[in-house]
């Protein structure tokens, strides 16, 4: 019979709960599903069944990037790397947001990484000098051999790359040197008392030809074929052929008499001088140009009065300040060292903090290389940059990493130079000059950005093939955590064949990992090491998979529940399914309940089928039918 409007008759659907707030509690009828707490009988039939179906949950990925083949492949997701010419500093290896990622790295110890394609051992330090007080440096070629001139305290020596010590024969009383510098013939320096000059030759000896007294600090170079003295806070400019006699007037005086003049260099347009104020924030470069239509009493173009073309950061202070090639300005500071570029004016332009790692104390160039003297990993060494390229031009950011190291040290590097004309480094710390030996570290590391395939989501890291030749070496390899906690996931010894290996550590999914490759020396000849060309990671996506469930149920206006209780009322059937429909619509997530399996859950409504084959009679509208609900969960 049909249903009346009697009040002791209870309202059979609930028509007015907001989409995705609101359960179903099963107060009557025995529903066997709900849909933002909208109940109904399910209709399974052979025709239109319950479904379970797992939805797709990757996407078939086209590579389009310059390096082929990471994103091409259905089933594995792979990243790899070929090359680490571009440097460290990195987190993320990320290459699809930059290009140049593809080159670089997070970081690395003992390990060449500058010839394109590969990777190998550097060579080790040896410490190579030992004085009495804190060392300086400066590389000659005295016609016979490449040497280095170091300072020890009051003492000059000249020892040759075979190890070979000379003591310089200083003219007058000896003190302490402060600086030293040479113009390739000849050397100069400045202790306590005099100016000196003597040859790099075989049977070096000096002679004094200003008198400094009282000095306490000073700087001197040779540029632009002309002495320059930064002594207190004057700058002077000196004959480099003088005989002997007081100091000249004072070139330049900084107006603040605690000012430190760090150092002298030359560019095309400019001298340059660095300094700093130690009881204060300040430090500064200045620009010296030249007038050369006004030559002074030594022939040479006057020196035009000195102007400031760099102010530092607040707290940041310049140690060393250098141009090479006539462009490249090169800036070691408190904070760590910086590249610019001078213009066809001496101005200089200058970029960001590459390596923020330790202080630099000083600079030496070779080929299209700079090298810093700092602390590398809390010892101290040399970190390398290469200004022969740029990793983002318009920044002038430049590859750089951390290079030849003493062992079982703790102190700041003070000071670089080559021997002579020879590749050959060598550096100072504490009392010692360590200097580069012909033998290979013992190991040495290099570390991988973090792998995350520009995605937050979760992986399964599965396989890792590092490409190396271990005839002369082996290799230990680490997996990486965000929490930088290291797993052991293979070690091969000297020349072991390298398969690919299961990341089997860490054991769960992770956003991202990063990866360590240890490469040890060979065994038998401790000037070779192996040669490691690169990798290749596979993984898996491990998101959690969603699924497309379908219920089929039934949508009349008359139904009854298993136990054959009657609901419903004429005009249900289509405002139930017009409810759903605009449930639907708002496209937020609803509750589902699926009573049979106990099943409450978040989704969203996927697809609706509502199919209605009941025709109209005289007593009924004939609109009902069976309801093809999609849900996909999230």
């Amino acid at each position: 019979m049909p249903y009346s409007d009697d009040i002791t008759e209870a309202i059979p659907y609930v028509l007015s709960n907001p989409a995705g707030s609101t359960s179903y509690t099963p107060t009557g009828p025995a529903y066997e599903v709900a849909f933002a707490a909208l109940p109904f009988f399910l209709a399974a039939s052979d025709e239109q069944p319950y479904r379970r179906v797992t939805a797709q949950y990757r996407k078939q990925q086209i590579d389009q990037t310059r390096e082929p083949g990471e994103q091409t492949l259905t089933g594995w997701w792979v990243r790899s790397q070929s090359s680490f010419h571009l440097g460290a500093g990195i987190k993320y290896f990320e290459p699809i947001q930059e290009e140049s990622l593809r080159f670089q790295y997070t970081e690395s110890k003992g390990i060449d990484v500058w010839t394109r394609g590969q990777a190998t051992l550097l060579n080790d330090t040896a410490s190579f000098y030992a004085g009495a007080a804190p060392a300086q440096l400066i590389g000659v070629n005295d016609g016979t051999n490449d040497c280095i001139f170091v300072t020890d305290g009051t003492a000059l020596k000249k020892i040759t790359s075979a190890g070979v010590s000379t003591t310089i024969t200083q003219a007058g009383t000896a003190s302490t040197i402060y600086s030293l510098t040479t113009n390739g013939t000849s050397y100069f320096f400045i202790n306590g008392t005099h100016v000196h000059k003597g040859s790099v030759g075989a049977t070096p000896a000096d002679a004094e030809i200003y008198n400094a007294s009282g000095t306490t600090r000073a700087t001197i170079r040779f540029v632009k074929q002309r002495l320059i003295a930064a002594i207190g806070n004057s700058i002077y400019e000196l004959n480099a052929n003088h005989g002997g006699g007081a100091l000249p007037a004072a070139f330049y005086t900084h107006p603040n008499a605690s000012w430190v003049w760090s150092s002298i260099s030359e560019g095309p347009q400019a001298i340059y001088i660095s300094g700093y104020d130690p009881n204060g924030t300040s430090s500064s470069v200045f620009k010296i140009t030249l007038d050369a239509t006004n030559p002074n009493s030594l022939g040479f173009p006057t020196l035009n009065t000195p102007t400031v073309v760099i102010d530092m950061p607040l707290g940041e202070r310049i140690n060393d300040f250098d141009v090479y090639l006539g462009t490249y300005a090169v800036l070691a500071t408190s904070a760590g060292f910086r590249v610019g570029v001078a213009d066809s004016t001496g101005d200089v332009q200058y970029g960001p903090l590459l390596y923020r790692d330790a202080a630099c104390t000083a600079i030496a160039f070779k080929d299209s290389y700079a090298y810093l003297a700092t602390k590398v990993d809390g010892e101290a060494g040399l970190v390398r940059t290469d200004l022969s390229t740029t990793v983002i031009a318009s920044a002038l950011y430049f590859p750089w990493a951390w290079d030849l190291i003493a062992t079982g040290t703790s102190a700041t590097a003070s000071q670089v130079a080559f021997f002579g004309n020879s590749d050959r480094a060598a550096f100072t710390t504490g009392n010692n000059v360590w200097a580069e030996a012909t033998t290979l570290v013992a190991t040495g590391y290099l570390r991988t950005g973090y792998i995350r395939y520009n995605t937050l989501e979760t992986k399964i890291y599965k396989l890792l093939q590092a490409r190396i030749d271990t005839t002369n070496g082996g290799i230990s390899i680490q997996s990486i955590d965000s929490t930088d906690t290291e797993y052991s996931i293979g070690v091969f010894s000297q020349g072991e064949t390298v398969p690919e290996i299961n990341v089997n550590y860490p054991t769960t999914s992770q956003e991202y990992l990063g990866f360590k490759f240890t490469m040890s020396r060979s065994t038998t000849d401790s000037a070779k090491g192996p040669l490691f060309t690169g990798y290749q990671l596979k993984s898996l996506p491990a998101v959690p998979r969603q699924r497309l469930i379908q219920y089929p149920v039934f949508c009349y206006d008359h139904e009854s529940d298993k136990f054959s209780n009657e609901v419903g009322y004429e005009g249900s059937a289509y405002a139930r399914m017009s409810q759903l429909e605009q449930i639907e619509n708002v496209g937020d997530t609803i509750r589902v309940q699926d009573f049979r399996t106990g099943e409450s859950y978040l989704g969203i409504i996927e697809e609706m089928d509502f199919i209605n084959k009941t025709p109209e009679d005289k007593r009924f509208s004939g609109f009902g039918g069976t309801l093809l609900v999609t849900i996909r969960t999230v």
